[in-house]
Formats: structure tokens, sequence, C-alpha cells
């Protein structure tokens, strides 16, 4: 008798794959769409921090994200301004989800000419929002995910 059960439940569970693939490729199109050519342009804070001025800006120009073969990897092509550095570079990073929303999570990932970075970022709306570590410092990111004009080709 149990030797019918299993192939049969199989068979029953194969529309569920097929639908959870599917679900998947459009939250992977809906990454892609949300973060190819943008700006994420916010604020970030600095936990300890006695400031009362105004709150840090910071700026990420994120040319591309493609969805790399590893897990839940992917490469996200990125111009980031951070502590006076300005660096352009692909970055490996992982995107786990929570649901339908794309958390970009960095654990101690070392970023060339910037340090050692841990984050949860999560992007949803047209904004984005999270925590980061670097260091001993830590603190609060947040903004808005803004299209960049495309680029205009030059007149002949």
């Amino acid at each position: 008798r149990l030797g019918i059960t299993v192939p049969l439940l199989a068979l029953l569970l194969v529309p569920l794959s097929i639908k959870a693939d599917e679900d998947q490729e459009k939250r992977f199109a809906k990454f892609e769409k949300t973060l190819n050519n943008v700006k994420l342009v916010g604020n970030f804070t600095v936990v300890g921090s006695d400031s009362d001025g105004p709150l840090a800006k910071e700026e990420y120009t994120i040319t591309k994200v493609e969805k790399m073969e590893e897990g839940d990897f992917w490469k996200i092509h990125a111009r980031i301004k951070y502590g006076g550095q300005d660096v352009t570079l692909p970055l490996p990073l992982e995107v786990k989800w929570a649901g339908n929303t794309p958390v970009i999570t960095l654990d101690k990932i070392l970023i060339p000419g910037l340090g050692t970075f841990s984050a949860r970022v999560v992007i949803i709306n047209g904004k984005y929002a999270g925590t980061w570590t670097h260091g001993e410092n830590g603190g609060h990111l947040f903004g808005t995910i803004k299209k960049n004009e495309p680029k205009k080709e030059p007149k002949k």
C-alpha cells in the first residue's frame, strides 16, 4: 500500500513545485527591474552618536543586478560613496527573501577601499531600510530608490 502512496504523493506535489518556480522567477524579475539603473539616496545613523545636526547622507548608484548561479547570490554593480570614499565595483551579495520582499544580506563582507561590513537591507515599494555594522560602529540606513535617466547617445 505504501508503495502506491509515495509515487501518487510525488505526482500531487509537482504542480506546487512548478508554481514555486514561477513565483521565484517573478520575484527575481521584479528585483532586477527595481534595482537596475537606479540610485539609492538617503541617510544613515550611527548608534550612540549624540549629533543634533542633520542626518548623514549616503548614495549608492546601481547600474546593474544579475543573478549568479551560486545559491542566493546576486552580482550588484554599484558605485558607493561613503566616508569620503568613492568606489565602483561589482559586489557578489546574498539576497534572502522574507516572503516576496528581498533582503540584501552582508555578513562580514570586505568591500575593497571601504572595509568590512555586515548589513540587512530591505527593498520594498521604492524604498530601502536596514541596519549596518562596520567594525565597532553600526546604525540604521534608509532612503528612496530613484531610476537614473537613460544614457543619451551622442548626436552625430
